[in-house]
């Protein structure tokens, strides 16, 4: 950790989640290269995770904040506020980095480039009844789609983009992430093509995901402006999102990823 110009921050958040919290504890403490902090803000309402981490002795960059539940967004709030590196990654509870290279690799993209402002990667995911590979290169003219070419997780952002366009808005309940990425488009990032974190199956409603367009939608318009091609392309992808909530849409899922399967 000595020498290096930029500080890592991981920055997790949890909720009644122990199990989950500590798998990526484990994930965190097994990289090569150790962060700077690893920041757990504990938003639970048992008290299972404050006892569990008050038991233990714990490696000297991890500490906790015990804050009142408000939702997703007021917590990542927090998280980045209280946590103090230059580079800040937020791992969700029950997340993990996908080997123990990331923060080692992702740290030395900053290094080498200091006019890099945010990176991300690809990320391992379960859907359709397998584990693919994820992702791909970040385009701000295709902003009009929505968020489906980023997983926020594989995501590291230098502190000054929060300070110079904000934190997440916490108006949002599930696009809080697309909101941020529309007021960072501009900005000096790179594209890291390999894994940076796995997502393990978590199940998403038809109702969230309704709510998440609805909100990448509001966003793009107050930010952007009134858009047919948005307005054409979301329609398409409700229509999509029906057919691949569907167990032929799993299907369809496993034919179109074949090739990307990752074994676990």
């Amino acid at each position: 950790m000595q020498g290096r110009k930029y500080k890592i921050s991981i920055v997790t958040i949890c909720f009644n989640d122990l199990k989950e919290l500590k798998r990526t504890c484990v994930s965190v403490d097994s990289q090569r290269q150790k962060p700077d902090e690893h920041l757990i803000i504990n938003a639970s309402t048992k008290p299972d995770i404050d006892d569990f981490l008050r038991s233990i002795k714990l490696p000297e960059y991890r500490h906790w904040e015990n804050i009142k539940d408000e939702h997703i967004s007021a917590s990542f709030n927090e998280g980045i506020l209280r946590s103090r590196g230059d580079v800040i990654h937020l791992l969700n509870a029950g997340d993990e980095y996908y080997d123990e290279s990331v923060i080692e690799r992702v740290s030395s993209e900053f290094e080498k480039d200091e006019k890099l402002m945010w990176t991300h990667g690809n990320y391992v995911q379960y859907r359709g009844g397998i584990w693919v590979l994820t992702g791909k290169a970040f385009n701000p003219e295709k902003l009009y789609r929505g968020i489906s070419t980023i997983g926020h997780p594989t995501m590291f952002v230098k502190r000054e983009m929060y300070n110079k366009h904000g934190l997440f808005d916490k108006n949002k309940r599930v696009a809080m992430d697309f909101d941020f990425i529309v007021r960072i488009a501009g900005e000096a990032f790179k594209y890291l093509n390999y894994p940076i974190a796995k997502f393990y199956p978590g199940g998403t409603s038809s109702a969230k995901q309704s709510l998440g367009k609805k909100e990448e939608k509001e966003s793009y318009k107050k930010h952007k402006g009134n858009s047919l091609k948005m307005e054409l392309w979301f329609l398409r992808s409700g229509v999509i999102d029906k057919i691949m909530n569907t167990k032929v849409g799993d299907l369809l899922f496993q034919l179109k990823n074949k090739n990307k399967e990752i074994k676990k």
